[in-house]
C-alpha cells in the first residue's frame, strides 16, 4: 500500500512543479505588462466611490507572483480520504460479503495506519459474524424512563434534521442509559447517539458461551468505515439486530448513518465495521478523521 501511496505523492510533486514552470515562465514573459497594468487600475481607480470597490476586490490578485502562490500551494489540504477509499478498494470483494481472513487483516492494518488507533475484527477471542455487510436504519432508543421525541434531544438542535427518525418503540438490547433524567451523563448522551445495533447472537460461540459474549458486547466500542467516501465513525453496540431475513449486517442510528451518507432512500449500504481495541476508553465516540 505503500507503494500506492508513494505513486500518489509523485503524481503531485509532478503537478506541482509543472504548475510553478508555467507560473514563472508566464511572469518572465509578462510580468512587466500585468504589473503595468495592476499599477495603473490602483491610479485610476483612487478618487472615486467605485474605484474603491475596484480596490477592495480580488480582481488585482488574480495573477499573484509564482512567490505567493508557491507558499499558498503549501497551505493546501489533503484530503487523505482519498487515499483510504482507495486502499480499501484493492482489498474489498466486489461483492459484499464476509471477508477472508487476510483481506480482515490487511483492512486493519490500513485503518490502524490511517486513524492512528488499533482497529482489529477478533478482540479476547471474540468476534461477529461478519466485519463488511449492509447497515440499515434504526431509530432513535428512549435514554431513560419517560423519555420522548420532545425530551431527547436536549437543546433541540438537532430536531428539524432527525425528528423524523422517532424513537423505538422498544428499549435497546441494555435496557435505558440512565435510570432517569437527572442521572443522565454525556457519556449516556453519546452512547445513544452514536449506537449500532449488531448481530450478536450469530456470533461464533455465543451459543455456547452466551453470558461471556453478552458481557463483552455491552456498549462494545467499534469502528464503522464507508469505504466509499472514506467517513468512519466511533460507536457503540447498543441494541441487537437486524434479523437476518432483512439482508441487513448491521443497523446505525439517525445519527450515525446520517454522518456515513448511507441513507440515500433505501437507508442502507455497505460498511466496514470492527472492534477498537481501547481498554482505557481514551477514544472519544463521533466521527473521526484520518491523521
Amino acid at each position: 500500500m505503500s507503494a500506492q501511496k508513494n505513486h500518489y505523492e509523485r503524481l503531485r510533486d509532478k503537478w506541482i512543479a509543472r504548475h510553478r514552470e508555467l507560473q514563472e515562465a508566464f511572469w518572465a514573459k509578462h510580468g512587466d505588462v500585468i504589473n503595468d497594468f495592476i499599477n495603473g487600475t490602483k491610479n485610476f481607480a483612487i478618487g472615486s466611490i467605485s474605484g474603491l470597490m475596484l480596490l477592495s476586490s480580488p480582481v488585482a490578485n488574480l495573477l499573484a507572483p509564482p512567490q505567493t502562490l508557491a507558499i499558498e500551494e503549501k497551505k493546501l489540504p489533503v484530503d487523505k480520504s482519498v487515499f483510504l477509499v482507495s486502499d480499501l478498494s484493492n482489498i474489498l470483494p466486489k461483492e459484499v460479503q464476509p471477508l477472508t481472513q487476510e483481506e480482515e487483516d490487511s483492512v486493519s492494518k490500513i485503518l490502524t495506519r490511517d486513524l492512528g488507533f488499533r482497529v482489529t475484527p477478533e478482540l479476547q477471542g471474540i468476534k461477529l459474524n461478519r466485519s463488511y455487510g449492509y447497515i440499515g436504519a434504526e431509530q432513535h432508543l428512549a435514554c431513560y424512563p419517560g423519555d420522548t421525541m420532545t425530551t431527547h434531544f436536549g437543546d433541540g438542535s438537532d430536531i428539524s434534521k432527525l425528528y423524523s427518525s422517532g424513537m423505538a418503540p422498544g428499549l435497546g438490547a441494555w435496557g435505558y442509559f440512565a435510570n432517569s433524567r437527572s442521572e443522565l451523563t454525556q457519556k449516556d448522551i453519546d452512547r445513544e447517539k452514536y449506537y449500532i445495533a449488531v448481530q450478536t447472537f450469530l456470533a461464533p460461540g455465543f451459543a455456547e458461551r452466551t453470558g461471556e459474549h453478552i458481557t463483552f458486547f455491552k456498549f462494545r466500542k467499534m469502528l464503522v468505515v464507508n469505504p466509499h467516501n472514506g467517513r468512519a465513525i466511533v460507536v457503540v453496540i447498543g441494541d441487537a439486530g437486524p434479523a437476518e431475513f432483512t439482508g441487513k449486517s448491521l443497523g446505525g442510528s439517525p445519527e450515525v448513518m446520517k454522518y456515513l451518507e448511507r441513507v440515500d432512500g433505501r437507508g442502507r449500504g455497505p460498511v466496514l465495521y470492527f472492534f477498537i481495541d481501547d481498554p482505557e476508553d481514551k477514544i472519544p465516540l463521533g466521527p473521526v478523521e484520518s491523521v
